[in-house]
């Protein structure tokens, strides 16, 4: 240190330290300062006339300063604050530190402290979903370029933020899909709205791309009517409910099954993944009619569940359902409605759920719960057939509730259509984004909106009246299906940026809706189904499942061809469309299966671009033993009794004839009462048919010995 002596100000700023430090309780640490400052020979030499130094110790050097007092730092220190402030001001204007950072930085400079634009990287930033408020200096709202990038990059931004609500005058249809033969009641997103997911009452789900509407999978598995779906947050999983009494989930990357829930006695009414995380685990909630509620724990590391789930039987009288369900925006709490009109709320918090609360405030059945969206406070609303909503909060160690009587009317306003003869009913609940109010459905088409914290009628919706309407309807869209009339929408749900939505109607269609071109919705047919939908499934004790012809699971069949409704294969071009089967060769891309109706109105299998015209096949011996052995089967199926009704004992536990839209025609791709024609069980047409798409030649094996085995499959039916 002698050889490299410290810099005047570095000197200065020594001595100032130790008498700042002499002046205070801390006189220990001034003396070694003191002691090191000498040691080192950092104390400032004195020059003598001949041009000699000599060292001076602490003392002198104090002597020599007397002008300056020992809290001279102190002060100094506070002087710099509000000298700078004047200069460069502050993101929090009063505040006083030497610890600060960016612009409450001691060392900012203008260039520092300029923001002309909020970055989109910045707008991003999330806190449980919402981005920041704005900085005191803003200097300019975001472009939507900038918005909807971030958006992209990291999630959901609020919406009020990002665009204006005209803005949705210019959302449109891109695409009206028929894709089930059922009614579809459940359409969700995935977490980054790239994909939108089907679950109809023709017991499949069916996965589809946003941005061009192609169908990229569908799941197989449940034996009745999807009832409810949820995505995890992860975005790795989808889990369906069914009337079939069980839960499958899937992984949302492959499509592979990743289990069965089987704890329900009757159908599964609500299902939802919690937000909570503890350590790797998480739960999955779901309630059935018969009264129980059902929490799952799985590993996000391992994908595992537990087979036995922690149950609740909430059955205070026979018959008692628990109808829905909804989850606290942290996941510690869950709050379910059922139709012995008793709110129930559970804990997640300890090492096992809990029931909370138990809340009998409601005269009839309860329909609908839902959450806050913001973790400020705990509350939530029910909406009853009582014709009241209550909003829950949880104050003093007890849940209080303000009453929404769906008779209130806005002052000034009439009667509304039928309120003084018909009893209304909540029909459903939601809240705004800000949690500032409270939306319920009514029973007489109309939605209103109410104050969550006082609980005062704020607006009344309505898309038929005008004279009613006290908010700005921004856009109207009718589901006329031509030569059917309209289609009754049963689900909608907006996707996490806000950019589209998508519907699902009673006629099997989803609907997709959203801004700018249209043209890669162009590429696809208006009817889109795999020719595997719904061909036969064989389960295990597990309920796994397995296709019945290839003996594979679905997941794992190869790519298969897309069809219309009556099961006809679209043209090459369409092929394309479907996962795996991009890059193709041409002769790869043409379908050999097709259906059609002979005279008796019976759907047999036709072989497609086999023939010329006034040319016979061909046929081959190991044909000829294959229809024989399909005859005998015919044979035996039709001398037997009646069959068995689908689920019971000894009978195949295959979905029920549900969702046929018009008497008298063609049901198409699922053509019978048992999933699929007879006729397409291993004949030789789907030899060919599977010869000529698949590459891999051990796969192809492994199906012709699959074909070989068909006594075997004769004794399963």
């Amino acid at each position: 240190m002698a050889e490299d002596p410290c810099s005047q100000i570095e000197a200065e700023l020594y001595y100032l330290i130790a008498r700042f430090l002499q002046s205070g309780p801390c006189k220990k640490s001034a003396q070694i300062l003191v002691e090191e400052l000498e040691e080192y020979e950092l104390i400032p030499k004195r020059w003598s006339w001949d041009g000699k130094q000599y060292k001076r110790n602490f003392e002198d050097w104090v002597k020599l300063n007397q002008h300056i007092p020992a809290d001279y730092l102190l002060r100094l220190c506070q002087r710099i604050g509000p000298l700078l402030d004047r200069e460069f001001p502050p993101s929090v204007p009063g505040v006083q530190t030497l610890l600060g950072l960016g612009k409450q930085s001691l060392l900012r400079s203008a260039k520092g402290c300029s923001y002309t634009v909020w970055s989109g990287t910045a707008f991003a930033a999330l806190h449980r979903g919402r981005p920041p408020e704005p900085p005191l200096v803003y200097g300019g709202p975001p472009n939507v370029a900038a918005i909807v990038g971030s958006r992209q990059a990291t999630g959901v931004a609020r919406f009020g933020h990002a665009l204006p609500s005209s803005t949705y005058q210019h959302m449109k249809m891109h695409r009206r899909i028929l894709g089930h033969l059922s009614s579809v009641y459940c359409v969700a997103f995935d977490r980054t709205g790239r994909r939108i997911i089907t679950g109809s009452d023709d017991c499949l789900v069916k996965i589809w791309a946003t941005d061009d509407g192609r169908l990229l999978s569908t799941l197989r598995g449940h034996a009745a009517e999807i009832s409810d779906m949820a995505v995890n947050y992860e975005n790795t999983l989808i889990a369906s409910a069914s009337c079939d009494k069980v839960i499958r989930v899937w992984c949302l990357r492959t499509c592979a099954p990743i289990t069965v829930l089987q704890g329900h006695a009757a159908s599964i009414t609500s299902i939802q993944f919690s937000p909570s995380v503890r350590g790797a685990a998480r739960y999955l909630a779901s309630t059935g009619a018969d009264g129980t509620v059902c929490f799952w724990q799985w590993n996000a590391l391992s994908m595992k569940f537990n087979e036995r789930p922690v149950k609740f039987t909430e059955r205070s009288r026979p018959g008692v359902q628990i109808s829905c369900s909804s989850f606290s925006c942290g996941g510690m709490f869950l709050a379910t409605g059922s139709t012995d009109h008793v709110i129930r709320v559970y804990y997640l918090g300890s090492e096992a759920p809990m029931k909370l609360s138990e809340l009998d405030a409601h005269t009839d059945k309860v329909v609908a719960v839902q959450f806050c969206n913001n973790s400020d406070s705990l509350r939530f609303v029910s909406g009853s057939r009582d014709g009241t909503a209550r909003v829950w909060q949880y104050q003093q160690q007890e849940w209080k509730a303000i009453t929404l009587d769906m008779a209130t009317r806005l002052p000034g306003s009439g009667v509304a259509s039928g309120d003084d003869k018909t009893k209304l009913v909540v029909t459903m609940v939601a809240w705004d984004r800000g949690d500032s109010s409270v939306i319920t459905a009514v029973s007489n088409y109309l939605l209103k909106v109410w104050s969550s914290t006082t609980g005062q009628l704020l607006h009344v919706l309505s898309g038929h009246d005008d004279d009613e309407v006290f908010g700005a309807k921004i856009r109207n869209y009718f589901n006329m299906i031509e030569g059917q009339g309209h289609g009754a929408v049963f689900d909608c749900k907006f996707s996490a940026d806000g950019q589209h939505f998508a519907c699902t109607d009673s006629h099997g269609h989803l609907l997709i809706f959203g801004f700018g071109c249209s043209r890669p919705y162009e590429k696809i047919p208006d009817q889109m189904f795999f020719h595997t939908d719904f061909r036969p499934l064989i389960r295990d004790s597990n309920n796994f499942v397995l296709d019945e012809q290839t003996q594979q699971a679905p997941h794992l069949m190869p790519p298969p061809f897309l069809v219309d409704v009556d099961g006809n294969p679209h043209p090459t071009h369409y092929q394309r469309l479907v996962p795996g089967r991009e890059s193709c060769k041409e002769e790869q891309l043409v379908p050999q299966l097709g259906y059609m109706a002979n005279g008796e109105g019976e759907v047999v299998e036709q072989v497609i671009g086999q023939q010329t015209a006034g040319e016979e096949p061909e046929e081959s011996p190991l044909d000829g033993l294959i229809r024989q052995l399909q005859n005998r089967q015919d044979e035996a199926q039709d001398s037997q009794a009646e069959p068995e009704a689908p689920g019971s004992p000894g009978g195949l536990a295959s979905p029920p004839n549900v969702g046929l839209r018009r008497s008298g025609q063609v049901e198409g791709v699922r053509q019978m009462h048992l999933n699929a024609p007879r006729s397409q069980m291993a004949t030789e047409r789907d030899l060919l048919a599977w010869s000529r798409r698949v590459v891999v030649e051990r796969a192809a094996a492994r199906r012709q010995q699959g074909d070989g085995g068909m006594p075997a499959g004769e004794g399963r039916e």
